[in-house]
């Protein structure tokens, strides 16, 4: 069973609440029908529910009207969850007005409808920008205790019969958000990508923060920040199998790995890495996915309180939908 199989059976057994705000996007409906006739989540849909359900009918989709549709401009919706925006932002000096305009931006009120319990994760993101979605999510549903960033993680599914990670899975991050993590975010980084391995890899993390330098190989500022950065992770998680400061090869080769950091339980069996910055996280990714044939599933955001998941503006109905399942896993995590 390959990974979205076992994703989507994982989504169907706990069936949770996603909310899309871009209720009337084309690509959005498509995927939120199928999400719908596969059983695999409760849908709610955000915008006027005669646009969407004209939508729906121009694009043949007979299900829709078996979402949840939520107007933004609905007064009874705003006297409910306009108060709610205004107790998060009122030390910010919010009026009651303002919260009430905020509140019917679609973005902040999926937030609001997570924050308030009647909703499990969103997704957004083919119409509006990351910064947008972002911003929402941090307003509303901000961090999880003890993180204070936001990151992003793919999961790299190698080709059949791969040594490295496990069952062909290996987690990278960061390599969506934070350009320069400073050595305490990137040790939350390295703490929120073990939860990913865990909620949508399904593996035991074994996590390895990654540098040009194994175990004092080099000597230069950057790797400082690295061996800083692992000794917080440890201090954070102190059970979780962690190690750095390690090259990619000693990370990932036993062999390399026995040879240049003898005295590490990760060396040589890493299966999440945790890269120093997103220059090389980035360029890490997309080289191994072009170079290497490798599928990179992703972002997922990691960090937030409730699952908040960002989309290419370029994205495909399939792309929404895996988002979709993926959301449904960090939800079901969450609870677990």
């Amino acid at each position: 069973m390959g990974l979205f199989e076992k994703l989507t059976a994982k989504a169907k057994s706990s069936r949770q609440r996603i909310v899309l705000p871009e209720g009337t996007e084309p690509r959005t409906l498509i995927a939120a029908a199928r999400i719908i006739a596969e059983g695999i989540a409760d849908i709610i849909l955000i915008g006027n529910p005669k646009e969407i359900m004209d939508k729906a009918n121009e694009l043949k989709l007979t299900n829709i009207e078996k979402a949840t549709l939520v107007d933004p401009n609905d007064e009874k919706v705003l006297d409910k969850y306009a108060p709610l925006f205004f107790e998060l932002r009122k030390s910010k000096g919010i009026s009651m007005d303002d919260a009430r305009k905020t509140a019917a931006n679609p973005l902040y009120l999926g937030c609001l409808m997570i924050k308030n319990g009647d909703a499990d994760g969103q997704v957004a993101g083919a119409l509006n920008t990351t910064g947008n979605v972002l911003r929402a999510a941090f307003q509303v549903i901000k961090t999880k205790p003890g993180i204070n960033v936001v990151s992003g993680a793919f999961v790299m599914v190698l080709p059949e019969g791969s040594a490295f990670g496990t069952n062909g899975l290996l987690i990278f991050a960061d390599c969506a958000v934070i350009p320069d993590p400073t050595a305490p975010e990137l040790a939350q980084i390295a703490v929120s990508a073990a939860q990913t391995a865990r909620d949508i890899a399904g593996m035991e993390p074994r996590v390895a923060i990654l540098s040009f330098s194994t175990k004092g190989s080099a000597k230069h500022e950057k790797v400082d920040k690295v061996i800083e950065a692992t000794k917080i992770a440890k201090e954070m998680a102190p059970t979780l199998p962690l190690d750095g400061e390690l090259q990619a090869d000693a990370a990932l080769v036993p062999s390399v790995g026995s040879s240049k950091a003898p005295n590490s339980d990760i060396a040589g069996k890493a299966n999440v890495l945790v890269f120093p910055n997103l220059e090389v996280g980035n360029i890490a990714y997309k080289l191994v996915q072009r170079l290497g044939g490798v599928e990179a599933v992703g972002p997922v955001l990691q960090g937030l309180a409730a699952p908040v998941n960002d989309l290419s503006r370029g994205c495909s109905p399939d792309d929404i939908y895996k988002t979709i399942i993926i959301t449904c896993n960090q939800a079901i995590g969450l609870k677990g």
